[in-house]
């Protein structure tokens, strides 16, 4: 079967990141996988991104974007290049927060990781590990419950809200000097990315932000895009880009330990508990859009 015949028509029409902006040199091409479809990109002498379909005859480290004819869309958002395989909306969802200017906004590495980009998500909006998988970091025994916290849909907005969620963690941020009772809000505004927001050490009336992009290279195999905005006026961001890589780092062995890699949308697949229940609306959000790639569709 052809790579085109595993997208959802809606999954074609979505924006997906696909590299941060800094890491693409002016004139080298960079080749990836986006859905099964191999793509390259370069970025042309005024720094702007252009994107195509790969042919098994291009070859060389360089090339004169001028020459690339029939380009796929692009976006540059949130220090990321995006492109889409169809027809994609005009923007991509906001995060207001990025462009406040005393925050240090960085990305912090794009990780492959073997399993789809929804396992993937899945596993970001999940809380019940950070005792055991971040300890003495993101949670510690015996601080181990989920506390209740509210969840819903939003159809106005088109996305996964999850609110009031509490979790106590010795180190919540890099600038963090004692444990504290953190409380997190998660975004879903996309069927591959969420974004995350918590309580700011340094400032308790504004927010961190953290999100993962996750460009989904084939049904099973991801990439995952990391983002922070970060109001720390003492940290670096080496720092903070090295915290948030060791969070990662230690999230991927956990994750590509999950089977099925692909996210089964049937809640009876696999046994809810009280944490899951952020888990629970998205795979159910992702059923009504009729998302089909990464994920095993419920029956019928």
């Amino acid at each position: 079967m052809k790579p085109d015949k595993l997208i959802d028509p809606v999954t074609r029409d979505l924006w997906q990141v696909i590299a941060a902006a800094e890491e693409v040199p002016i004139g080298a091409v960079e080749t990836t996988l986006l859905l099964d479809t191999p793509i390259a990109l370069t970025r042309d002498g005024e720094g702007q991104p252009v994107v195509w379909l790969r042919t098994v005859e291009e070859a060389g480290d360089e090339i004169d974007a001028d020459e690339i004819v029939e380009r796929l869309p692009v976006l540059v958002r949130y220090g990321y290049i995006w492109t889409s395989l169809g027809n994609p909306p005009a923007d991509i969802f906001p995060i207001p927060e990025y462009a406040e200017p005393d925050r240090k906004n960085m990305s912090c590495g794009s990780i492959g990781v073997n399993v789809s980009a929804p396992r993937a998500v899945e596993n970001f909006l999940d809380m019940g590990h950070f005792p055991y998988v971040h300890t003495d970091i993101l949670g510690a025994e015996p601080h181990t419950e989920v506390k209740e916290y509210d969840v819903e849909v939003s159809e106005e907005r088109d996305e996964v809200l999850a609110t009031r969620c509490r979790f106590f963690q010795p180190r919540a941020a890099l600038s963090a000097t004692e444990g504290i009772e953190v409380e997190y809000v998660y975004r879903v505004p996309h069927p591959f990315c969420s974004v995350l927001y918590k309580s700011c050490p340094e400032d308790e009336s504004r927010r961190d932000v953290i999100a993962i992009f996750l460009q989904p290279m084939t049904q099973d195999r991801c990439r995952a895009h990391l983002l922070q905005s970060m109001v720390d006026s003492v940290s670096t961001i080496t720092e903070l880009r090295r915290f948030q890589q060791t969070i990662f780092g230690q999230d991927k062995p956990i994750l590509e330990n999950q089977m099925p890699r692909r996210l089964p949308l049937d809640p009876r697949a696999e046994t809810p508990i009280r944490a899951d229940k952020s888990a629970i609306a998205y795979r159910r959000w992702l059923s009504r859009k009729g998302i089909a790639y990464g994920v095993i569709p419920q029956a019928g």
